[in-house]
């Protein structure tokens, strides 16, 4: 097998007994780090050091992801502009954070035969958030809702 010492120094091709004998040694574990290799690539390390720092290194990955959460802003088939424009700023504001926005017309008794007028609020809404998100999912008629997931956009 191809050894490899405790400093990242390439020690060359030991039998398996003979790499052992090192690392008990230095008072080191043997772990086989690439078994799949011709010939097997051994390293010599302290192995519960090496899972400790894994497990350090893991736990603050988790801690600087960003939860992307799902908000939801409502609207009515008949919305007055002024109504509109405060539910406007909360998508954008929203969006801004890196939240998802789920955008829902609720109609109510008869307002259901009117789905078109629900159809145009969430297309006015779409096209004036354009440059910050992307429509994951177009707006689509659920019993007495229609509804549209708006998604940020990733900067990449």
């Amino acid at each position: 097998m191809r050894l490899v010492g405790a400093e990242g120094e390439q020690i060359g091709i030991k039998p398996t007994r003979e790499a052992l004998q090192m690392a008990i040694d230095l008072n080191m574990d043997l772990v086989n780090v690439a078994p799949a290799a011709k010939p097997p690539v051994c390293r010599i390390m302290d192995y519960g050091k090496f899972r400790y720092e894994q497990q350090k290194k893991e736990k603050e990955a988790r801690k600087n992801q960003k939860t992307v959460d799902l908000k939801e802003v409502w609207f009515r088939a008949n919305i007055e502009e002024h109504d509109y424009q405060v539910k406007f700023r909360n998508v954008v504001k929203f969006l801004g954070e890196g939240d998802k926005v789920k955008a829902s017309v609720r109609f109510r008794g008869r307002e259901i035969t009117h789905a078109s007028i629900g159809q145009r609020i969430l297309d006015r809404l779409s096209k004036e958030v354009a440059d910050l998100c992307v429509v994951e999912r177009h707006p689509k008629l659920e019993g007495r809702s229609m509804i549209m997931i708006l998604a940020p956009k990733t900067n990449n």
